[in-house]
């Protein structure tokens, strides 16, 4: 549900403003509100109005839901300035031009959230790290699983087949990575850059 609360905030928010829309401030959004069935409110506009407010309110919170998942600022500024926007044109001076950006402003957030959203739960399924890995010595071959360091490189590995000292090779941070089946925790942590 969470995920859907920015298009139901935009969503509202461009109805509410075509059924709240006053004839005479706002002609354009008055007319195609009209032509779409919803002159039928007209007599209720003063209600529709908070309506609007509401859903416009809606967008924001979502917009900072969305904030809080991908930390993302763009979304939450543009969401932000459009709530600004609307609430400016209809408590404040009417522009029918401010209220069409600022409801352009509300969708693009909420086609934005939808991408971003996307992008970091993607990021999220590849972030599973692998804590174990098949060490292969250079020097005998001999093979051994080992559990590696979660946050941290091991620099020194001793073979238990030949007893060599294993260093990682120019390059790499540790002998996993020169030497294992799976990079270490911190390599593996940094391949998604989300």
């Amino acid at each position: 549900m969470k995920r859907h609360l920015d298009k139901l905030g935009a969503a509202g928010s461009v109805l509410g403003a075509l059924a709240a829309a006053p004839a005479c401030c706002l002609p354009l959004l008055a007319a195609v509100g009209a032509s779409v069935g919803l002159g039928a409110l007209a007599p209720y506009q003063g209600a529709l109005t908070y309506v609007l407010e509401a859903f416009v309110a809606l967008a924001v919170v979502s917009a900072f839901l969305g904030f809080r998942a991908h930390r993302k600022w763009g979304p939450l500024v543009l969401a932000a300035a459009s709530a600004a926007g609307i609430f400016f044109s209809f408590h404040v001076s009417p522009s029918q031009v401010l209220v069409l950006f600022s409801l352009g402003g509300l969708v693009v957030v909420a086609v934005w959230n939808t991408i971003e959203g996307r992008r970091s739960a993607t990021c999220a399924q590849q972030s599973s790290v692998e804590t174990r890995s098949t060490i292969t010595c250079p020097s005998c071959g001999h093979q051994r699983t080992e559990s590696m360091p979660a946050n941290s490189c091991q620099f020194f590995y001793e073979c238990v087949g030949c007893k060599a000292t294993l260093r990682p090779k120019a390059g790499d941070c540790c002998v996993f990575c020169s030497y294992g089946t799976v990079k270490c925790p911190p390599k593996q942590a940094e391949a998604c850059t989300c």
